[in-house]
């Protein structure tokens, strides 16, 4: 089973996800709205996300959706 590990730094209003390690090498694109995707500077894979200026209650997160496990084929 994935660990999801969640940091949020209140003074900074910063929200951190991890749905893998943190990597030695990773790069960020914004998304877009402050929403920042983290990858495997590698392979490209994503890691992990991070939210600018988040606030408790902040329907940003709402918007953004996690999956892990495999896809199943669509038909």
């Amino acid at each position: 089973m994935a660990q999801i590990k969640v940091f949020y730094e209140p003074e900074m209003e910063l929200l951190t996800v991890f749905w893998q390690s943190p990597r030695k090498e990773q790069i960020s694109t914004e998304l877009g709205d402050g929403v920042i995707l983290i990858k495997d500077a590698t392979s490209g894979e994503p890691i992990g996300l991070e939210i600018l200026s988040y606030r408790p209650g902040d329907n940003r997160f709402d918007a953004v959706s996690v999956e892990l496990g495999q896809l199943s084929s669509v038909q």
